[in-house]
C-alpha cells in the first residue's frame, strides 16, 4: 500500500449542484469533501468497494465546515484532502477546498471502522 496521506481532486461545479443565485449549495461541500477521500484511498491503491467487500465499513461520526467564499456554477475547484491522523479504530481527513489560489472552504471528518453488523473493529492494516 502506498504512504500517500494527501490528494488534490479537480472538481467543476454542475448547475444541478447550485442554488437559485448560481452558488454551489452548502449540502454539495459534504459531496465533495466523499469524492475526496474516495480519490485519496484509490491514490493509495484501494477502492471503497474492496474495503467494504472485506467486511470493513468506514461510517460518518463527525463531519465539518468553514465556508469562506462562494463556489459558483462551472467554477473549476480543487480540494485537497488529507488523512490527518489515523487511529486504532477511526480515519480523521482534513479538506481544504480552492478556486485557483483561493481558500473557499475548510473542514474535516471524523470515520470510524465497524463490522457489518455496526460495530466498531479495529480498522485493518490496510488503512493504516
Amino acid at each position: 500500500m502506498s504512504d500517500i496521506i494527501e490528494h488534490a481532486t479537480e472538481i467543476r461545479v454542475r448547475y444541478a449542484e447550485t442554488d437559485r443565485m448560481g452558488l454551489l449549495h452548502h449540502a454539495n461541500y459534504f459531496v465533495y469533501f466523499e469524492m475526496g477521500r474516495t480519490e485519496l484511498l484509490r491514490a493509495r491503491g484501494l477502492t471503497y468497494k474492496e474495503v467494504e467487500d472485506a467486511g470493513h465499513f468506514l461510517v460518518i461520526i463527525e463531519i465539518a465546515c468553514k465556508f469562506k467564499r462562494p463556489a459558483h456554477y462551472d467554477d473549476l475547484l480543487t480540494l485537497r484532502t488529507t488523512a490527518a491522523r489515523v487511529t486504532h479504530v477511526k480515519i480523521v481527513h482534513e479538506y481544504r477546498l480552492y478556486r485557483g489560489e483561493t481558500l473557499l472552504a475548510e473542514g474535516h471528518s471524523v470515520l470510524a471502522c465497524v463490522d457489518r453488523a455496526g460495530k466498531p473493529q479495529a480498522l485493518p492494516e490496510l488503512l493504516r
